[in-house]
């Protein structure tokens, strides 16, 4: 395993230290200096960066990783002064999801922020060589600067045209996924939260799960498969990825066209792992509400508290009581656990009850081959609460109100009556 050493200026370094874990470096030793403004020029003080520099002379580490963010500058004189290549909190974040990105849309969003990031970063580079000093560590040592960022800026337009004509092949069959009578949800929460667990359950998919950050970079859509007692819901769920605090909003909009399956979801599902420290689940969802606010994602929002299977009932009642009095608990929760399946069920009736703009439909057809045709279809986009054969085919459903008309207009030509009310 490679070996690195930490630089945090305060002791909340669990996710950083998860981070460097996932990229596959041991943290031998940190180095915290616990101060409120980083210094303006090596972002740690002097004497603290004095004794970096000692340790690194009797131990040889692959990589410094720093846990904020840096400025050009600091990253400068860091890896100028210690002689090693130097990570921020940012660019750790983007190496892991390089390592990550599998899907060819995932891998050109991370692409896209990778040339982000290093654009303040080369020119800085610019100017310290204009100044006849070394250009330093990042990307391999020695090269022409100037011909590096106008690289750059080429690199990114053409990725955006790419993404783009991918965002518009996504909107393309999302439109017909809506004139079908589909509801979409989308699954969204903190990086390790178990959003990938709950597809696999809702949709019997096998979508790789792994107790790491940012398994999912890209978006997986799936028919919910699991029944209520009412039958199959009509509803298309959308693995996302992860949220994670402090991300710049350029980082966020590489993303977008992942990330837009949240904002224009029917219903949204955070997940929440409510086994993690008060304190930190207060964090996290902190960050995910954020990101939804700042996605102007404005559809109604179901909480999913999961991993319960890790806690007792005191705790758990403990949990919730303390996240309701700060107001991140309304009566829109559910307690569940992906791993032991509880409370699915619950979570599905929660989900039906949760969808904008259902109507039900009590519905008579003639009993013959036309009408059986029309049932059969029929399953395949509503929700089916009853069916009774007598002299007519008598039939209770709840459908979304986009495909409402045409379900009425299809049933009256076949010779059908049909009663309309809001669920």
């Amino acid at each position: 395993m490679k070996k690195t050493v930490l630089i945090s200026l305060n002791r909340d370094t669990c996710e950083i230290k998860s981070l460097a874990e996932t990229l596959g470096y041991e943290i031998i030793k940190e180095f915290i200096q616990v101060r409120n403004i980083p210094d303006v020029n090596t972002f740690i003080g002097p004497g603290k960066l004095e004794e970096i520099k000692n340790f690194l002379k009797e131990n040889k580490v692959d990589l410094i990783i720093v846990n904020d963010r840096l400025k050009p500058s600091q990253w400068f004189i860091l890896e100028k002064e210690l002689k090693t290549d130097v990570y921020d909190r940012i660019r750790t974040i983007l190496m892991v999801f390089d390592k990550r990105a599998e899907s060819k849309e995932a891998r050109l969003q991370v692409k896209l922020a990778q040339l982000q990031y290093e654009r303040p970063f080369v020119r800085e580079l610019i100017h310290r060589a204009r100044k006849g000093e070394h250009p330093g560590y990042m990307a391999g040592g020695e090269y022409e600067v100037a011909d590096y960022y106008e690289m750059i800026k080429r690199q990114m337009k053409k990725i955006r045209d790419e993404l783009k004509k991918i965002r518009r092949e996504r909107e393309i069959r999302r439109r017909h996924r809506y004139e079908i009578g589909f509801y979409l949800v989308s699954l969204a929460g903190y990086t390790n939260a178990g959003k990938s667990s709950l597809l696999n359950i809702l949709a019997e998919e096998n979508v790789r799960v792994e107790e790491k950050l940012f398994s999912t970079l890209s978006t997986t859509t799936r028919r919910i498969t699991e029944k209520t007692g009412k039958g199959r819901l009509p509803i298309l769920i959308t693995d996302t990825v992860g949220f994670i605090k402090n991300l710049p909003a350029w980082v966020i909009e590489a993303f977008h066209s992942t990330l837009e399956e949240i904002e224009v979801a029917d219903l949204i599902l955070l997940v929440v792992d409510i086994s993690d420290d008060t304190d930190e689940i207060v964090q996290k969802m902190e960050t995910s509400f954020k990101e939804l606010k700042e996605m102007k994602a404005n559809s109604k929002v179901l909480i999913v508290l999961n991993k319960i299977d890790l806690l007792d009932e005191k705790e758990i009642k403990n949990k919730v009581k303390k996240l309701e009095k700060l107001g991140l608990l309304k009566n829109n929760y559910v307690l569940v656990s992906t791993k032991e399946k509880r409370n699915i069920d619950k979570l599905i009736d929660m989900i039906r009850k949760n969808l904008p703009n259902l109507v039900k439909l009590r519905i008579e057809l003639p009993l013959n081959k036309d009408s059986q045709g029309f049932l059969s279809k029929l399953f395949e986009i509503a929700l089916i609460s009853g069916v009774r054969y007598d002299e007519k085919i008598k039939i209770k459903a709840e459908v979304n109100y986009k495909i409402k008309d045409k379900i009425v207009s299809s049933a009256k030509k076949l010779g059908g009556k049909v009663k309309i009310s809001k669920v």
